[in-house]
């Protein structure tokens, strides 16, 4: 299953990936690869990860990084409405829906 960003969420990854090359070469690079890990999993299974607000906006938390891909399923792809970080404004992407 293929995933789409929302415009918003696109921006969020490519700033934590400059944030976090900037603080140690190569760790924006793992966060890249850590994500499209996770992508290629909700892929797999879109129903596999808690809802985090119904009916269908569901949250999966990357491992070596505080954040989540905050996703939902549509027709034959999911949308990925934010990269948010676990410790910072808690549902301020509210206004992607």
């Amino acid at each position: 299953m293929n995933y789409t960003f929302h415009p918003a969420a696109e921006a969020e990854l490519l700033e934590s990936v400059g944030y976090y090359e900037s603080k140690v070469s190569g760790l924006g690079g793992a966060l890249i690869e850590e994500f499209e890990a996770l992508a290629r999993l909700i892929g797999q299974s879109p129903k596999g990860w808690q809802v985090q607000l119904q009916p269908d906006i569901r949250s999966a938390p990357l491992h070596r990084f505080p954040l989540s891909i905050i996703y939902r399923e549509m027709a034959g792809e999911f949308q990925i409405l934010a990269i948010a970080h676990h410790h910072r404004r808690p549902q301020y992407w509210l206004g992607r829906l």
